[in-house]
């Protein structure tokens, strides 16, 4: 039972979902006074929780055969063998479910944000352009963008511009993740026939790519933060942590190595969670 267990787990990508998920609390606690009970905001952070999950579990399902090929995936549990289609398509659809049932629950206008990120994610990125166009990155930004305005959504109760520019910040933030994960693994990406953008595009024109958008998402998320009156400490804590994300970001493009890009790849994740947490604290 734990091991099958586990299995389930592995579908919903715990590190990604849970980063999302730090994304979409940082947004609720980028608005002060807001006026929803704690156990009202956990239900809605659990709603938002499980659609992602969900979400996760039938990109899984829909992308075994791309996994059975790429040594990078193919130990997960659908192209392994120890879960079948049909069980995570089922897990998937339950956990959509129930979780857009508390999402409304909520509010309705959180439950659209949510349900936009969703959409982007499974139907554009996934289903449509994920094998047909390397700029399916634009659509997968979208999607990892609308956790965080769907928390401020709820804080505020409409979408409005430190919103927007929060999630344009994650949008730009997640090609770094993606493009990063190509160049290390293109030639299972070329094998398994995925249009991934370094392999389009070229390795260096990816590496640009990666530190442009960096210095982009960097600079927009100094200016929300000056809007939102973060604190001195709060400013100068993410001005460093910008500095050190565009040094790494050169670092890719002057010396380019897996190593390089793994390394750009980990102090991404721990840039955002920095970021997240000076709006929660």
């Amino acid at each position: 039972m734990l091991k099958l267990t586990r299995f389930y787990i592995q579908l919903i990508k715990t590190p990604q979902t849970g980063l999302l998920l730090l994304t979409a609390i940082a947004g609720y606690r980028s608005a002060p006074n807001n006026d929803y009970s704690f156990i009202m905001v956990f239900s809605a952070m659990i709603g938002l929780l499980l659609v992602v999950s969900g979400t996760t579990a039938i990109n899984m399902v829909f992308d075994h055969d791309i996994d059975s090929i790429m040594s990078r995936t193919k130990k997960r549990p659908l192209p392994s063998g120890n879960l079948s289609d049909f069980d995570a398509t089922m897990f998937g659809i339950v956990l959509i479910a129930v979780g857009m049932a508390i999402n409304l629950f909520i509010s309705v206008v959180f439950a659209v944000v949510v349900f936009l990120g969703l959409f982007f994610d499974l139907v554009i990125y996934t289903f449509w352009l994920k094998r047909r166009s390397p700029l399916s990155i634009v659509f997968g930004g979208l999607s990892g963008g609308m956790p965080i305005l769907a928390g401020r959504v709820l804080a505020v109760g409409t979408v409005d511009l430190p919103g927007i520019l929060l999630a344009l910040a994650i949008l730009l933030w997640i090609p770094t993740h993606i493009l990063t994960l190509a160049m290390n693994h293109s030639k299972d990406y070329k094998l398994a026939g995925v249009p991934t953008f370094p392999n389009v595009f070229g390795f260096k024109s990816a590496q640009y790519f990666i530190a442009m958008s960096n210095v982009i998402a960097g600079a927009i998320l100094i200016f929300v933060f000056y809007l939102l009156n973060i604190t001195n400490s709060g400013m100068v804590i993410l001005m460093l942590s910008t500095f050190l994300l565009i040094i790494f970001s050169i670092q890719v493009i002057v010396s380019p190595s897996k190593e390089s890009n793994f390394a750009m790849f980990r102090y991404a994740s721990i840039y955002m969670g920095i970021a997240m947490l000076i709006l929660i604290i």
